[in-house]
C-alpha cells in the first residue's frame, strides 16, 4: 500500500469525483478464491507458522507476501496455500542487468522450495511510480527486471506454472471517468505501455492495487460512503452501456481501460491489494472496515465480473491479515488488519 493514493476525477453523482483503481490474470486467474495479504510491519505479530495455520483455519488458501522470507517460504511448504511473492523494490536495480543475479534470485527463493511451496504470482515490484516521489528512480529497472526473473523461470520450465507481474496501483491511471476514458499518460505511459506489452506476449497478469477508502476520504462529498461500501441504492453513473453500482467496479475498469489503450485488450487484472482501516482516520471504523470487507468478497466471488469484464471471478487479495503497528505514514495504514496481533479477527467473514 502507498503511503499515499492520489486519487483521480471520477463522477457517479456530480460532475468530478475522485478515482482510484485495480485488477485480476490467467492459470486459472480468474477464479473465485479469495487471499489475504501477509504484511509484516509489526513487532507483536504471530509467528510464521502459526500465520498459516491461522490461514488454513479460516479457509484463506491465498496468500501474498512481500519478500522471501526463508521462514515464511518454509512455513508455507506442503501448506497447499498458494501464494504472490514479491521481488522487493530494493531488488529491481540489481536484477535489472544481471541475467545471474536474476537466476541466484529465483533458484533461492523459488525453486528451492518448489513444488512443495504452491508459488502463484511473482510481483516483481510494488506501486513503483515513474511520475515522482521516492520510487521515481527504479521505474527504468522494472520491466528488465521482470524480464530477467521471467525468463530465470522460464528457464526451469515452469513459465506456465508461476506468473510475472509487478504491482501497480490507481496513482498511475489518468482520465478516470468515466471508466471507458481510462488511460497510462505521460510518464506513466512511458513507463506501462512496455510492461503491458510485456504481460501481453508473455501471458501474464497486471497486479494492481485498489483503495475505493482512499478515493472516498479524498472526496467524500463527491464519492459518497455508500457508493465506496457497495451500499449505494440509486444514483449510479451510467458509462455508454455500462452502469457502475461501485467503486471498485469503476475502478477496476478505469484500469481495464488503461490496459487495454497500452495494447493489451487480453491482459487480466488480478486486485492485489484492497482493504478498508477499522481505525485512525475519516471513515475508519469497525464497522465501516467490516462492510466494505464483506460486500467486497461476496461481489468478487460471485462470477458477475465488472461491467467491463462480465461472467469471471475477480482474483483479490485483501489488505491485510494483520494491524501492523510499524507501518509508517497515515496512522489509518496500521489498522488494515482483519485480525489483531493476537489472531482474533475483528470481522465475520466467509472468505472462500
Amino acid at each position: 500500500m502507498a503511503a499515499f493514493h492520489v486519487t483521480m476525477f471520477y463522477k457517479p453523482f456530480l460532475p468530478s469525483l475522485f478515482l482510484l483503481v485495480l485488477f485480476l490474470p490467467n492459470l486459472h486467474i480468474t477464479d473465485a478464491q479469495v487471499g489475504v495479504c501477509n504484511g509484516r510491519l509489526g513487532n507483536n505479530l504471530p509467528s510464521n507458522q502459526d500465520v498459516v495455520q491461522l490461514y488454513k483455519s479460516n479457509g484463506i488458501r491465498r496468500m501474498r507476501i512481500y519478500d522471501p522470507n526463508p521462514q515464511a517460504l518454509q512455513a508455507l511448504r506442503g501448506s497447499g496455500t498458494e501464494f504472490i511473492l514479491d521481488v522487493p523494490n530494493s531488488n529491481l536495480e540489481g536484477l535489472a542487468n544481471n541475467a545471474a543475479a536474476a537466476r541466484k534470485w529465483v533458484q533461492d527463493n523459488i525453486l528451492n522450495y518448489y513444488p512443495d511451496a504452491k508459488f502463484r504470482i511473482i510481483a516483481v515490484g510494488n506501486e513503483v511510480n515513474p511520475n515522482g516521489g521516492e520510487t521515481a528512480r527504479l521505474a527504468p529497472f522494472v520491466l528488465p527486471a521482470m524480464s530477467k526473473i521471467y525468463d530465470a523461470i522460464a528457464s526451469a520450465g515452469l513459465k506456465d506454472q508461476i506468473k510475472v507481474s509487478t504491482a501497480t496501483y490507481s496513482e498511475l491511471v489518468s482520465n478516470s471517468y468515466p471508466p471507458s476514458k481510462g488511460s497510462f499518460s505521460g510518464a506513466s505511459g512511458s513507463f506501462m505501455g512496455p510492461i503491458i506489452n510485456f504481460l501481453k506476449n508473455t501471458n501474464n497478469p497486471l497486479l494492481f492495487n485498489i483503495y475505493p477508502y482512499f478515493s472516498h476520504i479524498g472526496d467524500p462529498q463527491n464519492v459518497p460512503l455508500p457508493y465506496a461500501l457497495f451500499t449505494a441504492t440509486s444514483g449510479f453513473p451510467q458509462d455508454g452501456q455500462n452502469q457502475y453500482r461501485n467503486l471498485f467496479d469503476a475502478l477496476l475498469d478505469a484500469a481495464y481501460s488503461a490496459v487495454e489503450k497500452a495494447g493489451g485488450p487480453n491482459v487480466v487484472i488480478v486486485v492485489s491489494e484492497s482493504g478498508w482501516p477499522s481505525a485512525g482516520g475519516p471513515a475508519a471504523s469497525v464497522e465501516n472496515a467490516g462492510t466494505y470487507y464483506r460486500n467486497l468478497i461476496n461481489h468478487v466471488k460471485g462470477g458477475s465480473g465488472s461491467p467491463k469484464r462480465p461472467g469471471r471471478a475477480i482474483e483479490t487479495y485483501l489488505f491485510a491479515m494483520f494491524d501492523e503497528n510499524q507501518k509508517t505514514g497515515a496512522e489509518s495504514e496500521k489498522h488494515f488488519g482483519l485480525f489483531s496481533p493476537n489472531k482474533q479477527p475483528k470481522y465475520q467473514l466467509s472468505f472462500n
